[in-house]
């Protein structure tokens, strides 16, 4: 028998910012992404938009960073691009794909 995944209930703040998981490994394929974890052996997709927020978000110092270069990038209401990207980081955050940590 399977049990449905426990989801993790983190606090997330603007100031923190988001790495990759040691143990997964991403590959980008036609701008998609595919994140593999290594430890529960189950795939992750992200589309062209999921996949540019996960580069940014690794890429920058901080989540709040990241929001402001995306909201360059895209045309979007801050308040649904910041809901997009919380969502994204808990999906993440729930499947061991990132770590969220101190700035």
């Amino acid at each position: 028998m399977t049990y449905p995944k426990a989801e993790v209930n983190i606090s997330i703040s603007n100031q923190q910012n988001i790495t990759l998981a040691p143990d997964v490994l991403v590959q980008e394929l036609s701008g998609e992404s595919v994140l593999l974890n290594l430890n529960s052996e189950e795939y992750f997709g992200l589309d062209e938009v999921g996949s540019r927020m996960l580069s940014v978000l690794t890429g920058s110092a901080s989540i709040q960073e990241a929001s402001d270069r995306l909201l360059e990038e895209y045309e979007v209401e801050p308040e649904k691009l910041h809901q997009d990207l919380m969502e994204l980081i808990e999906k993440m955050v729930d499947q061991g794909l990132v770590t969220v940590s101190s700035a």
